[in-house]
């Protein structure tokens, strides 16, 4: 319980001060994510160099929980390989649902500060929208493989 207030802090500094929101016009991959529920409304840009995400930033408007989520992802995915960052994604849905170890949450870095969400249904697709976009920018129109069941 005492880490709540460090958890709401990591997501006010990322919400207040986001180091990945702005534009990177030169992105190879850009690609919007919706949350029609809360208003939320990003475009996601990267850039890649083979199989390297080398950049990445983000623009729109959302409320505080996508933007500093999306804000957190980029940090943690930029310089990794695609494969990387789509395991990364896995994992944080996986926190999300309630069904990640402690060890799995750990590797999420600042990332786990949104474990809580996981009790807030209403929240659930603000804290994912940005590793939804994420994962649609990387594979495409088969991203909804298996993870996405429950959305109508």
């Amino acid at each position: 319980m005492e880490n709540r207030s460090f958890y709401n802090e990591i997501l006010t500094e990322h919400n207040v001060r986001p180091e990945f929101k702005h534009d990177l016009p030169d992105a190879d991959i850009v690609l919007e994510g919706v949350n029609p529920s809360c208003g939320d409304d990003i475009f996601l840009k990267l850039k890649t160099d083979g199989d390297t995400i080398t950049d990445g930033a983000f623009v729109g408007d959302g409320c505080a929980i996508s933007q500093a989520s999306a804000d957190i992802m980029l940090g943690m995915i930029v310089g990794k390989k695609k494969e990387e960052a789509l395991q990364m994604g896995k994992i944080f849905m996986k926190m999300i649902k309630g069904d990640a170890s402690e060890e799995e949450i750990d590797s999420l870095e600042e990332a786990s500060a949104l474990r809580d969400i996981a009790h807030m249904p209403a929240r659930v697709k603000c804290a994912v929208l940005g590793w939804r976009t994420l994962k649609e920018a990387l594979l495409g129109e088969d991203a909804d493989d298996d993870d996405d069941e429950d959305d109508e």
